[in-house]
């Protein structure tokens, strides 16, 4: 069995974006020459996500409104970790969309199902940060 490690980093402009990192998934796996496995990719920092979905902008303006009402950004005093940082918010955020996904790789593709992409949502951005991809498999 073999086993290939490789890491993505983003530094976005805003807070929160959502950013199809499929193509560079699909790079690593053909960089690490396996046909037949599991590929994992998880974000490396605890307020960012990585998740599998719809790539459809209506979509995705809907997660950020369902989660703001879930967790809003303001006003930062309604949270208890925002005494030294602001971001509580992004890590409940986080906790909702995930932490990572796991596709399983046969002939040497990713073996999805209709529409599935996979995405990096930054929850407090501005800040480079990074995401591992890691593939096992022959």
């Amino acid at each position: 069995m073999k086993s290939f490690r490789k890491e993505l980093f983003f530094n976005t402009d805003t807070r929160r974006e959502i950013i199809n990192i499929t193509p560079q998934v699909e790079q690593a796996l053909r960089e690490s020459g396996i046909r037949e496995g599991l590929l994992l990719v998880n974000a490396m920092h605890i307020t960012a996500s990585v998740f599998i979905n719809d790539n459809e902008s209506g979509l995705h303006s809907d997660f950020e409104r369902w989660l703001e009402e879930l967790a809003p950004e303001m006003p930062h005093s309604r949270y208890a970790h925002n005494g030294f940082e602001d971001n509580a918010d992004a890590h409940l955020k986080r906790t909702v969309m995930g932490r990572e996904v796991v596709v399983a790789i046969t002939d040497g593709k990713l073996d999805f199902g209709p529409w599935e992409t996979i995405f990096y949502y930054e929850l407090d951005g501005k800040r480079r940060k990074r995401v591992l991809i890691k593939i096992i498999g022959d």
